[in-house]
């Protein structure tokens, strides 16, 4: 599942919410050879599910929310030799995973008592489907039924440290290493979703990967039978991620 059309390296990363995506997409914003774009199918999932999210009308204005051609415009970018979309992995529901046989797939996972703590702020009706880890486990298990291994990264594990991780991805990738994707400028930055308003506050204030601090707070009644079904699908993630030790 790690292929390149017309000579561009096209980087899916297929997260989970309330995850260090945004900090990843800015980490990779800072390589020269590469454009970053922030979940270009969020409105087609929402158009898609009717599922009720913090400025759902906004951010379906905003964007294309016909799947089928949010992808098309995927394959055709060819701007700088890599392009890296920061994606929802739930934002694959429904549509034609073919597509990803173009990409370089990778994975980005969080605990999900860590998720799920920050995830009922903004959805306090949140779901095993809501985590995106279904998806994530799919994708796993297609890489590996292709005989490949499959890209997994998990926020504890970047956090607690950002450059050996990000040299084992690089290499994984094909990518030369660079320091630049350690630090970046805080605030917000172009490619920033309309939904940023919403979701970003506390990741355009930093300037590089901060450390990891393990959460503290209580699922609340409804959230918390969502934890052992999507403990269960971390589980199944865990033996491939990417340490870089």
């Amino acid at each position: 599942m790690n292929a390149s059309v017309a000579g561009t390296k096209r980087i899916q990363m297929w997260s989970g919410p309330r995850n260090i995506s945004t900090t990843l997409m800015y980490s990779f914003r800072q390589r020269p050879d590469t454009t970053v774009q922030d979940e270009p199918l969020y409105g087609y999932y929402l158009r898609h599910t009717g599922r009720r999210h913090p400025g759902d009308d906004e951010v379906m204005a905003s964007q294309n929310t016909d799947g089928t051609a949010v992808i098309a415009e995927m394959l055709a970018f060819d701007e700088t030799p890599v392009v890296f979309f920061k994606q929802m992995a739930k934002h694959l529901v429904g549509l034609d995973w073919t597509f990803l046989d173009y990409c370089d797939n990778v994975i980005l996972c969080r605990h999900p008592h860590d998720m799920l703590t920050s995830l009922q702020n903004q959805l306090p009706d949140a779901t095993v489907a809501d985590t995106g880890l279904v998806e994530q486990v799919e994708l796993v298990d297609a890489v590996v039924a292709k005989g490949q291994t499959p890209i997994v990264l998990e926020a504890a594990t970047v956090l607690e440290n950002p450059e050996g991780v990000l040299r084992e991805l690089c290499d994984r990738l094909g990518l030369e290493f660079i320091d630049a994707m350690l630090s970046w400028p805080a605030g917000s930055k172009p490619e920033d979703g309309i939904w940023a308003k919403h979701w970003y506050s506390s990741v355009q204030t930093s300037t590089g990967f901060r450390p990891y601090v393990a959460k503290t707070a209580q699922l609340i009644p409804q959230v918390k039978p969502q934890l052992e079904p999507s403990m269960a699908l971390f589980d199944q993630l865990k033996p491939y991620v990417v340490t870089g030790r």
